[in-house]
């Protein structure tokens, strides 16, 4: 009798464990911030998730015609680096109930990071708040799925 119980148990918390593991999962993909001017493809990378820009609707300098950088980094070392391929998303963590917390995110139309908390809420919908020191110090953006890539 003991042993139904512990093997019971063995397969719940196995079941519970895998839950938890792929329900950070959900968040992989492609995903079109409300502007329309860029696509970000979050990846997951050991237990973190990270964004980076794979599409932007401008990706030349209509000045140069070459692609377009991240001229208003902070950073002068940085400026000369490609938008399309930054990752402008950082360090993300499970938070549960659809959420992931902990992590920043890059505005590079003002070179500024915020710390950010990213909040599903459907399967095809984010909200991403970035925000300075407290959550409601922030600005909510709706991001929509346009791909999964789990």
């Amino acid at each position: 009798m003991k042993s139904y119980f512990f093997i019971g148990a063995f397969f719940l918390l196995q079941t519970f464990a895998f839950g938890q593991a792929t329900n950070g999962d959900q968040l992989l993909g492609v995903w079109e911030p409300s502007n329309g001017k860029a696509r970000v493809k979050i990846e997951k990378i050991g237990e973190k998730y990270y964004g980076k820009i794979v599409w932007l609707k401008e990706p030349n300098d209509p000045n140069t015609g070459k692609p377009k950088v991240d001229k208003n980094n902070p950073d002068a070392s940085l400026r000369t680096v490609p938008l399309k391929g930054y990752r402008m998303l950082k360090d993300f963590k499970v938070l549960g109930n659809n959420q992931w917390d902990s992590g920043t995110i890059y505005d590079p139309e003002n070179g500024s990071t915020y710390k950010c908390i990213i909040k599903m809420t459907n399967s095809n919908t984010l909200d991403i708040r970035g925000y300075i020191g407290v959550e409601a110090l922030g600005r909510t953006d709706v991001w929509k799925r346009l791909s999964t890539n789990k």
